[in-house]
């Protein structure tokens, strides 16, 4: 079987269905539990269950109350409970065939088969009509994804985020950067649009053959908080999760974000300007960003940009 990896789908023998939310898999996946099943669930799955969405707060309270074992900064699912894996690239073709405006966002695509896919609902077949399409590019391919919905906006052929759209985005992220400030980093970032009225992310995870390209991101011990600017040496991670920024800096040697909003901030070459939590990892110092869900009081901003 081909290793799990970030953005798969897991089912446990109780039903239950967990999106992976990281690389670092040993006796144990780590996931966040999405689907509950139910019998008065709202959603039904192509194999017939119905099912009820958990936010992140109900999940962890499910979690804590029925399966505490689970219970870790994330759920760590021991792979012996696993059932099924549910793995976007492989699910694609049935998407397009059950789902015709996905199949029509995907059209504006021309992508290597089994590069990309599709997660979130739309993957495990308990999407509605108002689900996001969570389109899931993997490794190199994903930048050329990027540029093909570039050209798509560019052409006119999938329109460009409208405001209300953004201010959507802005409220749900709660950044501690300004609505002017946030929406310049992320109109130039091309992970994330609209279609036919619906929302869809472009997201990045490694390929197979890059899935151990950075160190294992394990907890470090704990420094106090730091505000630094550092020119930013390789942002190749940026779009994956956790991002990753590796700096030219005489404390810091890598900047990261646990949080989605500032994935891509900032690119290779930029000065970027950091504000979060340092951990002391070996011999490496890391500042961390989104060390909670909310990341008030944290965030990462290009001086680059926001100063020309």
């Amino acid at each position: 079987m081909k290793p799990i990896r970030l953005r798969d789908f897991v089912m446990t023998d109780d039903g239950c269905l967990y999106a992976v939310s990281g690389y670092e898999i040993d006796e144990r996946v780590e996931c966040v539990l999405r689907y509950v099943p139910t019998k008065d669930g709202d959603r039904l799955s192509p194999w017939g269950t119905r099912y009820k969405k958990y936010d992140f707060a109900n999940a962890f309270a499910w979690v804590k109350e029925h399966k505490p074992e689970y219970l870790d900064l994330v759920h760590r699912v021991p792979l012996a409970d696993i059932v099924r894996v549910l793995k976007p690239e492989e699910e694609m073709a049935a998407i397009v065939h059950r789902n015709s405006r996905a199949a029509r966002l995907f059209s504006h695509f021309d992508l290597p088969l089994m590069a990309w896919g599709c997660t979130g609902s739309l993957l495990v077949g308990l999407e509605n009509d108002a689900s996001d399409i969570d389109v899931v590019v993997y490794g190199n391919v994903w930048f050329m994804a990027r540029q093909q919905l570039m050209d798509a906006v560019f052409a006119g052929k999938i329109p460009a985020m409208s405001e209300g759209v953004w201010r959507k985005v802005y409220r749900k992220r709660m950044p501690d950067i300004s609505f002017d400030d946030f929406v310049l980093h992320e109109s130039r970032k091309f992970n994330r649009g609209e279609f036919e009225g619906t929302y869809f992310d472009l997201l990045y995870s490694r390929g197979y053959d890059n899935l151990h390209s950075a160190p294992p991101i394990t907890p470090g011990e704990t420094k106090g908080k730091m505000t630094i600017e550092a020119r930013v040496t390789d942002a190749s991670l940026a779009f994956d999760s956790p991002s990753m920024y590796v700096v030219d800096h005489e404390e810091i040697d890598m900047v990261l974000s646990f949080t989605h909003t500032y994935c891509g901030q900032c690119f290779t070459g930029e000065v970027l300007e950091a504000c979060g939590v340092v951990e002391e990892h070996e011999d490496q110092a890391w500042l961390i960003v989104g060390t909670t869900r909310e990341a008030h009081g944290e965030y990462i901003v290009s001086r680059t940009l926001l100063d020309q």
